[in-house]
């Protein structure tokens, strides 16, 4: 696989998942998924120590063609605004999600290696306040070979 032939698709879906379940059927033609406001609840009960009812076990769409890259939540609160899908097709080049360069609940950064050459994917969801652009502006990382930057930015012209 060449960096250039990548067939990269970046949608916010508005928390519904058919339409996440849709994209996962019907792209295959395309390696990467890029999701921003993704559907995030209850998948099911799960057994617990401290609970007798049981645990929800939160989280979102699966598929057996994706490997899903999503940051675990602290809280049910903070649940990820952006999660990425890479087809399994292209589990050779070692995606991982790098949350050691960042670590925001508005961003995905995904770093993958072709020809012995590591590059990096980012995905942003930024609100209506910025916030995600502005934990951007104020953090200093300085990463060359960032192939794509996209996402929801919410940068409306006034007009």
């Amino acid at each position: 696989m060449i960096v250039k032939n990548l067939k990269i698709f970046s949608q916010n879906v508005h928390k519904n998942s058919l339409i996440v379940n849709t994209l996962l059927e019907t792209l295959n033609q395309f390696n990467i998924i890029l999701i921003q406001e993704p559907p995030w609840s209850e998948i099911q009960k799960i057994p617990s120590t401290s609970d007798c009812d049981r645990e929800p076990l939160m989280g979102t769409i699966h598929h057996p063609n994706w490997i899903l890259f999503a940051r675990t939540p602290l809280d049910r609160v903070d649940v990820p605004r952006v999660i990425a899908y890479i087809n399994i097709c292209l589990s050779s080049l070692h995606f991982l999600f790098r949350k050691d360069i960042i670590n925001y609940r508005d961003i995905i950064f995904i770093s993958f290696f072709n020809n012995n050459v590591c590059y990096y994917i980012m995905n942003v969801y930024s609100d209506s306040s910025h916030t995600a652009l502005k934990y951007l502006k104020n953090t200093e990382v300085n990463i060359d070979n960032v192939i794509l930057i996209t996402g929801d930015f919410n940068i409306r012209d006034s007009l």
